[in-house]
């Protein structure tokens, strides 16, 4: 395979599902001897990426405003210049302005234009930009048939599905902290000793379930359980009334010393490996389910609602973790069941971070093979 050059886009380079898996990808171009460019508008883990060995181009394609179209031609320019033979696109105001350059440059002089739908967007003419790739990268199931109900003008050969994955040596089955951060989270959280730890973990929005786990951890410790509730996650300025709600209803029910808050972390493999169970509540289904597979890698066993990437997730790797959505009690009979007697979820073979890069640059030699 001749040496690729290779540009991806996204709004940012901050955190997140998306800013991982561009990362993700591009540390596989360098390893396999491509040049790998991403084009954002900058971002914490800038250094990051370059460290690893790829370059990154400042350009403002993150606002959903229409002055943000006021880049198509400087985003033509940097086309015309890097030549790239694959143009990546990952959100869909990046997507826009990737399309309206590309499609600008002459036919037998473009790269080949990808992209991967990452979210069940709002159905409309603005998030159909990304079935506009001559492929079109599905990260699930749920994505692709997502795409193929309400984008019916998406080739069906166009669509890729190219499930999402975690590397099993950062997330290795039976995964144990250091003594050190063991020292320091029992010291930090002394409530939690000698109880079942149970794990909530993501952003603190209204779709993620924390009513739902309240309700949980207020039914288990009325049959007399020994368990203790974390929410783990922190919430924007814009998301701090909700927080605030959702205090209120864990003190208004008596669970101010059941259910402990830790605000953001990003030290999550190791609070999964003190867990005994991890959940996944979202009332809006996940296009994937990051979460729930790293704490199913190390062998944390996880409860979730059965929609969604988290719903194909758990059917592969853990389907007695699966519970029909919103069924409360069905959780608590499932949760009850694993306080007391707790299990270790086998090995996942499965959803592999190698399979996803190595599956995305055959997406990318199979199209510029196209070309010759």
């Amino acid at each position: 395979m001749s040496r690729l050059t290779v540009v991806q886009t996204l709004p940012a380079l901050d955190s997140g599902g998306v800013e991982r898996g561009t990362l993700e990808i591009a540390r596989a171009l360098v390893a396999a001897g491509h040049r790998s460019i991403v084009i954002s508008r900058g971002g914490r883990l800038v250094g990051q990426l370059e460290a690893e060995g790829s370059e990154h181009i400042t350009l403002p394609v993150d606002r959903k405003s229409l002055t943000t179209l006021l880049q198509v031609g400087a985003f033509r320019k940097l086309l015309e210049t890097l030549k790239p033979d694959i143009l990546h696109a990952r959100s869909r105001v990046p997507a826009w302005v990737a399309w309206l350059a590309w499609r600008k440059l002459p036919a037998d002089n473009r790269p080949r234009f990808v992209t991967t739908v990452h979210g069940l967007y709002s159905v409309s003419f603005y998030s159909a930009i990304m079935t506009k790739g001559e492929r079109v990268i599905a990260v699930s199931e749920t994505v692709r048939d997502y795409i193929r109900k309400n984008y019916p003008q998406c080739p069906e050969d166009h669509i890729q599905l190219i499930y999402r994955g975690v590397s099993p040596d950062e997330f290795p089955h039976g995964y144990q902290p250091s003594p050190d951060w063991l020292a320091k989270w029992q010291q930090d959280y002394p409530q939690l000793a000698g109880k079942a730890v149970l794990t909530l973990p993501g952003r603190i929005t209204r779709l993620k379930g924390h009513e739902a786990f309240i309700t949980l951890i207020e039914a288990l410790k009325a049959k007399g359980l020994p368990v203790h509730g974390l929410i783990v996650g922190g919430a924007e300025a814009k998301k701090e009334a909700y927080l605030h709600e959702i205090e209120g209803a864990v003190r208004a029910r008596g669970l101010g010393n059941d259910i402990t808050f830790t605000g953001h972390r990003s030290d999550i493999r190791d609070i999964f490996s003190q867990s005994h169970i991890a959940f996944s509540l979202s009332s809006k289904a996940e296009t994937f389910g990051r979460t729930t597979l790293e704490a199913l890698s190390i062998g944390t066993p996880v409860v979730g609602w059965n929609h969604g990437g988290v719903g194909e997730i758990l059917a592969a790797c853990y389907p007695q973790g699966a519970v029909a959505k919103d069924d409360v009690d069905g959780l608590i009979v499932a949760c009850e069941t694993l306080v007391r007697a707790p299990v270790t979820v086998p090995p996942v073979e499965k959803f592999r971070l190698d399979d996803m890069c190595g599956q995305t640059l055959a997406v990318y030699e199979e199209l510029t093979q196209g070309l010759a």
